[in-house]
């Protein structure tokens, strides 16, 4: 099978010769050459500049042999149309939090290819470029809920506790927000798709952080509602919950094509629950890629072995790529599962 067949059909759970392989973050500051281009620019600078993100998407491909590439952007980027002011420090920070019901109607839900139309010249010309090669082409968009705990606390947090704070609180102004977030994640998710993108991928960075009666109320209703209106015909989706081993039944109810799982999770029982539903993707911790080639393969290999029981099964990492990741180890884990 070429990769981009292989890819596809792994995510709609059909034969595979064997499991695909790409990485999570996977161009990014553990490669010299990304940190060559990083140094001419900052990083929403780089996120605009088509030449230089295609260039970057293009990385892991050429320099550590990865079966898909990955637009390089950030979740935050279709955000910047909406009103907001974000400053990148490394990661989004508000000028202005977003805590009250007038701020949250003053945001708008812009058409994604107006208010940021780099992304789709930049998918547009990562598809020229991999279509001949037969590359799968990914997109990617972060879920409602962890914008919005980036827009509520207005930065990273480890508790989020002005985000908890609103949903306990004004459950009324967190919904409000999030039902602006799940149109814009819909809009921005299909016209990718349109562009070109073959598969998206819904990264829920910090759903992890709700119990799981929390997360049935706040999050799976917003995931189910994003996977009914994707064109998913033409792009199956991949859903990713950052710490979620306590939701993996919540996340197959979502109905996404595939479910990806961070390294907390048992891959093997996880792999069984998802049985014919669902795809599995993952999931080695991004530290074992410090081991010795032999045993990066001993783990890929056992990973093959758990993902088994699912309809199909994507090698990824559980998170992503650590900026002192050898590249070597990353080398060893795409030589691994390209071995089996």
């Amino acid at each position: 099978m070429d990769r981009s067949q292989r890819l596809l059909a792994a995510c709609r759970g059909e034969p595979v010769d064997r499991p695909p392989v790409w990485l999570m973050r996977q161009a990014g500051r553990y490669l010299p050459e990304y940190r060559a281009v990083r140094e001419q620019v900052s990083f929403l600078e780089l996120c605009r500049d088509v030449d230089r993100a295609v260039e970057v998407s293009l990385q892991p491909l050429e320099l550590v042999g990865t079966e898909a590439v990955i637009l390089f952007s950030d979740i935050f980027v279709p955000v910047l149309g909406m009103g907001v002011e974000v400053d990148f420090r490394p990661g989004p920070t508000l000028a202005e939090p977003v805590r009250t019901r007038a701020q949250v109607e003053r945001l708008r839900v812009p058409d994604p290819r107006d208010a940021v139309p780099y992304v789709f010249e930049i998918l547009h010309r990562l598809r020229d470029e991999l279509a001949a090669a037969r590359v799968p082409l990914i997109g990617f968009a972060g879920a409602p809920f962890t914008l919005a705990a980036y827009l509520v606390e207005g930065s990273g947090s480890r508790h989020f506790g002005a985000l908890k704070r609103m949903l306990h609180r004004e459950p009324e102004v967190l919904r409000a927000l999030l039902d602006r977030l799940t149109a814009l994640t819909v809009a921005y998710l299909n016209a990718q798709i349109e562009a070109g993108a073959q598969v998206v991928q819904l990264f829920d960075t910090w759903a992890g952080l709700l119990g799981p009666e929390e997360y049935r109320t706040w999050v799976l209703p917003v995931h189910r509602e994003i996977a009914s209106k994707l064109d998913r015909d033409a792009a199956p989706l991949i859903l990713y919950v950052n710490d979620g081993a306590h939701v993996v039944d919540e996340m197959l109810e979502a109905g996404a094509d595939v479910i990806s799982l961070d390294w907390r999770v048992d891959l093997a029982d996880a792999a069984r629950r998802a049985g014919g539903r669902a795809s599995v993707q993952g999931n080695l911790d991004p530290c074992a890629l410090a081991a010795p080639p032999e045993r990066i393969a001993e783990l890929v290999r056992g990973l093959a072995e758990a993902g088994a029981a699912a309809r199909g099964h994507i090698l990824n990492l559980g998170h992503g790529i650590l900026p002192d990741t050898p590249v070597e180890g990353v080398r060893a884990f795409v030589r691994a599962a390209q071995a089996l």
